[in-house]
């Protein structure tokens, strides 16, 4: 970490033989590369080599003279042993003061300390160098040795710490509800299980069909994308710390961390003329992102997520018609979930491409349609995107809290530095312009929004469960089962409770599990082929529902999406 200060004192010993203190008290270094250690299992003087280069590049492109190296054994939990550590950091610290000012931290204290991070894109940096096996042999890759039953023992150590989470956390939720869970094989990656799928994928439904309605084609492109594309957006300069990085046959490929230049290419991929105009393309992009470990959320923060990005390709006449579509269709979304939100104007940020004549003209465009419309909102100075002013949508959830979900960026630099162009009415060549947007923005984050939001009550068209079938006796269990192979049949998600139980324990563990709709059948509700139905959330049970009913009018909610 490249920071402005460190501050650290040694307290107490942490280990019997901790190495003896030279000097007492606190110790300041201004403008230092601070670099926390890990020393593992199998590691070597191979990876001290590998780990000083590293630093050494990384002091280099900072310019800083002063190095910290600081033992933090919390970020492992594949210790190599105390005498194996100290002795590699000595190493490292020998190497290093070949070329730098080096204070190292003392070994086998418990310390505190305090530092300020600088805030550029290479002031926080996380790296790996990759030693022999647990047992401290080398892999040999030709005829690779390792024990199953401790690599499955290591990786099955995730567990979700609720003890600092409230109990509406999504987090919690989605464990109690069964809906996702997350792994170390995976940091920052959800593992969505059935029923958290299926609230996914009818959010997708409800996107796809107002997207098809607002005129919008949807496209899908690759996942890694030569780094060329990368370098020719822009998105290299800005985030190349954050893209992960791969090689195929002597290219260098990145892992997509936004899905605009594949849109770019699927433009350039035929001749466009004005008739052709606005082009709307939508796409539902898995994107990936490095994040550090300690910023990682839930469903808030993570390395995987899919984005519901589109592209708009138009001219400077069509700019108002399309931006205001763009929040007819945002509008319609909240709404839908009952989230108000308000809106930003954001401006030109301080590292941005295009020149300031561009960004004036971009600025002027995009405020111009919030003014005509009279469309209330707040200015965020220097918070655009690097390619151009961005106007965001900030939904505000029961809990009080504030989220940036949707954007509408406006973009006259993509076109120029992608080579873009559509045949014009007086047969010339012109530039598009374009307007980047989301809607739910990150599908995982807003799937968390809304459980949080809702405390898990989801509507009935996107509860994964919409009617859970209970028997009073074990007499009633065919006609349970029978109603439950009728509802299926209607397209309704429907389960079943015949365990040998109370009514109302059965009732109370639905409402736990936040089902919108409980029927119990018992020996009225068979002889009068009738139902007793209770919604979630209300003490009353109506009786004698008439079946055919019930299943129309709740055909009709899971259809009217209510």
């Amino acid at each position: 970490m490249h920071c402005d200060y460190i501050r650290f004192k040694a307290l107490k010993k942490a280990l019997k033989d901790a190495e003896e203190l030279k000097e007492k008290g606190e110790k300041e270094i201004k403008e230092p590369l601070v670099v926390l250690t890990a020393v593992e299992k199998g590691d070597g003087k191979e990876q001290v080599k590998e780990m000083v280069e590293a630093v050494k590049k990384t002091a280099k492109e900072v310019n800083v003279k002063d190095i910290v190296l600081y033992p933090y054994s919390h970020l492992s939990s594949n210790l190599a042993s105390p005498d194996l550590a100290m002795n590699l950091l000595i190493e490292a610290e020998k190497e290093l003061k070949k070329d730098f000012k080096v204070e190292r931290a003392p070994f086998g204290y418990y310390k505190e300390f305090e530092l300020k991070v600088k805030g550029h894109p290479l002031s926080e940096l996380s790296k790996e160098f990759y030693g022999g096996s647990a047992s401290g042999q080398c892999v040999n890759y030709d005829n690779e040795r390792y024990d199953c039953g401790k690599l499955l023992q290591e990786i099955s150590k995730s567990k979700l710490d609720t003890r600092k989470l409230k109990d509406n956390d999504h987090r919690i939720i989605g464990q109690h509800l069964d809906l996702f869970s997350f792994n170390e094989v995976a940091p920052g990656m959800v593992f969505w299980h059935n029923k958290g799928w299926i609230i996914f994928n009818e959010l997708i439904n409800f996107w796809r069909e107002e997207h098809r309605k607002a005129g919008y084609e949807e496209i899908s492109t690759p996942q890694i994308l030569d780094k060329k594309l990368w370098q020719i957006s822009g998105h290299w300069e800005k985030y190349r710390n954050n893209i992960f990085l791969t090689e195929y046959e002597g290219k260098d490929l990145a892992v997509k961390p936004m899905n605009c230049p594949g849109g770019m290419m699927v433009y350039k991929s035929s001749p466009k003329s004005y008739k052709d105009l606005p082009l709307r393309v939508g796409e539902l992009g898995i994107v990936h992102r490095q994040e550090l470990s300690g910023v990682l959320g839930g469903l808030f923060r993570v390395v995987r997520f899919t984005q519901d990005d589109a592209h708009i390709f138009c001219t400077e006449k069509q700019i108002n018609q399309e931006v205001m579509g763009i929040v007819k269709l945002i509008d319609l979304f909240y709404k839908k979930f009952k989230l108000s939100y308000h809106v930003e104007f954001s401006t030109r940020p301080e590292k941005r491409i295009g020149t300031d004549k561009e960004w004036d003209l971009a600025e002027k465009l995009l405020g111009d349609v919030l003014k005509k419309n009279k469309i209330k909102y707040k200015v965020n100075e220097g918070d655009g995107a690097f390619y151009g002013p961005k106007v965001d949508f900030h939904v505000k959830d029961s809990l009080g809290r504030t989220w940036q979900t949707a954007t509408i960026q406006l973009d006259m630099l993509f076109p120029e530095r992608f080579d873009l162009n559509y045949t014009g009415e007086d047969n010339k060549q012109h530039r598009p312009i374009i307007l980047h947007r989301t809607v739910l923005g990150s599908f995982e984050r807003f799937i968390g929004i809304l459980l949080e939001h809702l405390n898990g009550n989801l509507p009935v068209w996107l509860s994964p469960i919409q009617a859970r079938v209970i028997s009073f006796t074990d007499r009633n269990v065919k006609a349970v089962e029978k109603l439950v192979k009728e509802m299926r049949e209607e397209g309704i998600r429907v389960d079943s409770d015949i365990r040998n139980t109370t009514v109302n324990e059965k009732v109370h563990d639905a409402e736990v599990m936040r089902i919108p709709y409980m029927i119990v059948i018992g020996d009225k509700e068979e002889k009068g082929k009738n139902l007793a139905v209770r919604e979630r959330g209300k003490k009353k049970i109506d009786f004698e529902v008439k079946k055919e009913k019930f299943i129309s009018e709740l055909k009709e909610k899971i259809a009217r999406r209510i």
